[in-house]
């Protein structure tokens, strides 16, 4: 019988230094030979590799044509399996972008939390999907300018908030009544997510043509993953809690992480090759998750993309951290020196800096204060009723951005200073961000008597893809960012004895609510913000499309 395929093709990483390669991930229902063909004569091919039964393969294609477009399909043992037998007319072929070495232009657009399907209780409907929304108008007018790379900034599955027809598909392989009850167990669970989320047409199409980043949060495991030591000991005692986190950072490496990496990281990586060369990898890679859970420090997920003079480095906020009350921290020394290097090194060949990151480095100012106040609290500033107290409150309000972990805080607001001084500099440093359910603009205002950033350094946040925003919390969020809340923060900074953070910042747009992407288009050392809403279309169909509800210039003072 002929391989066919499951999941895929998901467009990564196209190579911005010479403009000639590319990666494509699928997944096959059997072992076999994948091979990618474009029509410029440009291809590649791979023999799948197994874990827990399933067959992937990630295809450098080589040859590419730099300043090209061109189509391509998939075959699987010599069979084409994309594009389909029966293509959705409503999509054109798939096709890779090579860029022209030199070319000083980027589109960048970024976005988080996306609900593949509402969860069971939750609302529904929640409003189109913005990245459905994207692929829609992308389809519809061949003249649209496409993102040259999508970033999906955290919860690209929700493990723990699973759809109905989810749940109806978990109650015929297990007891529900039995814990995680209609959370995802395993690594099959784990996959349907995958096929649930990145099966739908749409989105199946937007993946294959337009390149992505991704970096993992906490839904995609459990949410409040790694709040704190006592959080991270409660679960451990939970019998079913290793197979989910073991499950969710093999599924991650899989279906996220591989497509980060370069050919030549790929070439390099001595897990990637174990994988391979095993004729089951399982274990190789279930080795490898109980030794990252057990010493995160032993793991880098995050990293580091160039697309010619803008330069990506992506954090990883939430597998790092340092969970001792007293030793709080974002990361552990060594990836807190890879930080610094990949931020600060020849700065002379960056005319952008973006640093993503699932979590905002700038909260709402009412948020900050509540954070570092509970996080004072945690490490025993109180006493230890209050910080029984506070811990509790930590993980029922998810106080657990850069703000509860006051050092990394003040450190990484320090290198995006130095990063943004001095002749050097870039012109923009903005960090990008989702997680928080609604959108915003913030810069930092540095102290008196401090030399001025030389660039423009920007908080962009920009979540959900698709997602809910109770009414409650938009009001929330609102009293955070007034004068009230900036009082009310100030009354718990008072209570931690924390004092005021390193550097104050304003609000420059926002906030912003419903299902939504952000685009940053840059061009030498110009910046263009849009953001946009993904809208109900009229007409034949009613098809949603994206409608543009911000546009400034990031690059202007009076942008």
């Amino acid at each position: 019988m002929a391989a066919g395929l499951l999941l895929g093709p998901l467009l990564r990483q196209v190579d911005w230094e010479q403009g000639d390669r590319a990666t494509v991930w699928v997944e096959a229902d059997r072992p076999c030979t994948a091979e990618v063909r474009c029509e410029d004569g440009a291809g590649g091919s791979s023999r799948t590799f197994q874990v827990a039964g399933h067959h992937y393969a990630l295809v450098v294609v080589t040859g590419l044509t730099p300043g090209s477009t061109t189509p391509y399909e998939v075959l699987l043992d010599g069979d084409r399996v994309w594009p389909p037998a029966d293509p959705d007319r409503r999509y054109p072929a798939s096709t890779i972008t090579a860029p022209r070495p030199g070319v000083d232009e980027v589109r960048v657009s970024f976005g988080s939390c996306r609900w593949a399907a509402p969860p069971a209780g939750g609302d529904d409907p929640v409003g189109p999907d913005a990245l459905d929304s994207l692929a829609t108008h992308l389809a519809r007018d061949p003249g649209a300018a496409r993102p040259d790379v999508l970033l999906l900034l955290g919860d690209q599955v929700y493990a723990d908030e699973t759809s109905k027809a989810t749940r109806r598909w978990l109650a015929e392989r297990r007891d529900l009544r039995e814990a995680p009850g209609e959370q995802v167990a395993d690594y099959e669970e784990y996959t349907h997510l995958y096929y649930e989320s990145w099966l739908d047409p749409g989105v199946r199409w937007l993946l294959s043509t337009v390149p992505t980043c991704m970096i993992f949060d906490d839904h995609d495991v459990i949410d409040d993953w790694n709040t704190s030591a006592s959080w991270v000991a409660d679960m451990r005692k939970e019998g079913w809690w290793r197979e989910r986190i073991l499950s969710g950072l093999m599924s991650y490496w899989v279906h996220q992480h591989l497509g980060n990496l370069s050919p030549a990281e790929l070439e390099a990586d001595p897990l990637y090759a174990a994988v391979r060369a095993a004729p089951d990898g399982t274990e190789v890679l279930r080795r490898f998750a109980a030794d990252a859970d057990a010493d995160p420090a032993t793991v880098r997920w995050s990293y580091r993309r160039d697309f010619g003079r803008t330069r990506l480095v992506m954090i990883d906020s939430r597998a790092a951290r340092v969970l001792d009350e007293q030793k709080r921290a974002m990361h552990d020394e060594d990836e807190a020196r890879w930080l610094v290097e990949q931020i600060l090194d020849d700065r002379e060949d960056c005319d952008h800096l973006l640093v993503g990151a699932s979590l905002p480095w700038l909260l709402a100012p009412m948020m900050h204060d509540a954070e570092t106040w509970n996080a004072a609290l945690c490490r025993g500033e109180r006493g230890d009723r209050w910080a029984r107290l506070a811990e509790r409150v930590r993980r029922a309000a998810d106080l657990e951005h850069w703000a509860a972990f006051p050092d990394s805080f003040e450190q990484l607001t320090r290198l995006l200073a130095e990063a943004g001084s001095g002749p050097e500099a870039p012109a923009t440093v903005c960090v990008l961000s989702g997680d928080v359910h609604h959108a915003y603009v913030a810069e930092p205002e540095w102290p008196k008597g401090t030399v001025p950033a030389s660039a423009r350094i920007l908080q962009l946040t920009c979540s959900p893809v698709h997602n809910r925003i109770p009414a409650v919390l938009r009001g929330a969020f609102r009293l955070s960012w007034s004068r009230a809340g900036r009082w009310i923060g100030h009354a718990l900074r008072r209570h931690g004895r924390t004092g005021p953070p390193v550097v104050d910042w304003r609000r420059t747009g926002g906030p912003w609510f419903g299902n939504q992407l952000m685009t940053l288009t840059l061009r030498g050392r110009a910046a263009e913000l849009r953001l946009e809403h993904a809208a109900a279309g009229g007409g034949a169909g009613h098809r949603a499309d994206l409608r543009t509800v911000h546009e400034r210039s990031l690059t202007t003072k009076d942008g």
